[in-house]
């Protein structure tokens, strides 16, 4: 796994699940919590270790959520944004899609235009200085109910920043039905944004079937119990609706027991468009890099297969053709200089 490790590493990537919030480093994280000392969110970059170690997904948002209370100025916003393309550069992520919750930061008293400011800048700093193609989905917090609907939907059709890609939806499934927010969805494709959220990470694939029917999902966040039903795995693979799996994630928020028992080869061996993403990369202990190490590692690949599998990214992605050209010749060139090397 060394030299594959190696591979990874400088192999260009794409990354389509990765949420803004989650992608703050421990560095940022503790920093934020320093500049906000009425937060329980441990200020030392080690003790986060411990605290980002979740006893289920429930756990999880709570712990997620203590950390987007962290985030209360257009100042810190921009901070994050910018430091987390920088992680993303350092792991050779030449594009991706980060997925913001603006209902998160608006609702604690960020200005929305100062908000869609703050990440704008970000976004063209990341390009023009570090290389990194942001684009952004705003995504629901479902837990926030149909309020938090409105006003995500609100933001993404009136305001539409010029990075915005995609609608999304996310936070926990159980509790939380799919088809409430169709209207919501159906205006914003209808404003030209992408559905992508999340379903059956936590349930089962009748909730894939609800983002499928309800939301007109062009891609599906981790769908994870989609393999428990032949004829949804079927269909995805025939409409090339991507899956966004982000294997770490799965075990450490427990939608997944353990590592072997993960269904990624039976999504494979489907015929699905399977995607390697990290989720929430900091709290889980992962980046990509790692995530592609894990895939390989599950699915037996070699250079070749992780190079197939980036490109997977490429293919699934809202880039536009001339990007996705170039993206994929990019991991092409790479990986035949790295093979006759």
């Amino acid at each position: 796994m060394t030299d594959l490790h190696s591979f990874i590493a400088g192999l260009p990537k794409a990354e389509l699940h990765v949420h803004h919030v989650g992608s703050a480093s421990p560095r940022i994280v503790a920093e934020l919590a320093a500049r906000h000392p009425d937060s329980k969110v441990p200020t030392d970059p080690d003790a986060l270790a411990d605290y980002f170690t979740f006893t289920d997904f429930a756990h999880f948002i709570e712990v997620y959520l203590s950390v987007v209370d962290l985030v209360r100025t257009p100042e810190d916003v921009r901070l994050l944004t910018y430091e987390v393309a920088r992680d993303m550069a350092r792991q050779n992520i030449r594009y991706a899609e980060l997925t913001i919750t603006p209902y998160s930061s608006t609702r604690r008293g960020i200005d929305e235009r100062a908000f869609m400011a703050a990440i704008e800048d970000a976004r063209k700093a990341a390009e023009a200085e570090l290389g990194v193609v942001l684009r952004w989905c705003f995504d629901i917090p479902g837990e926030a109910g149909l309020e938090a609907a409105e006003e995500t939907a609100r933001l993404a059709v009136e305001l539409h920043p010029e990075g915005l890609v995609s609608f999304g939806l996310g936070g926990p499934e159980i509790g939380v039905p799919r088809p409430q927010f169709k209207p919501y969805f159906d205006r914003a494709r209808a404003a030209g944004l992408r559905s992508v959220p999340h379903a059956g990470e936590t349930t089962g694939p009748e909730t894939v079937w609800d983002a499928l029917n309800e939301l007109g999902a062009e891609r599906i966040g981790h769908g994870t119990s989609s393999v428990k039903d032949p004829a949804l795995l079927a269909h995805l693979a025939e409409h090339r609706i991507a899956l966004e799996v982000c294997p770490t994630s799965n075990i450490a928020t427990r939608a997944v027991e353990r590592l072997e028992d993960h269904p990624i080869k039976r999504m494979v061996e489907a015929g699905v468009l399977v995607t390697i993403n990290s989720d929430d990369p900091p709290m889980f202990g992962t980046d990509l890099n790692n995530e592609y190490a894990v895939a390989a590692r599950l699915l037996d690949l070699d250079e070749r297969g992780l190079a197939a599998l980036a490109k997977n990214a490429v293919e699934a992605s809202f880039l536009d053709e001339t990007g996705k050209a170039r993206l994929r010749e990019e991991i092409d060139t790479y990986t035949e200089q790295w093979l006759s090397a």
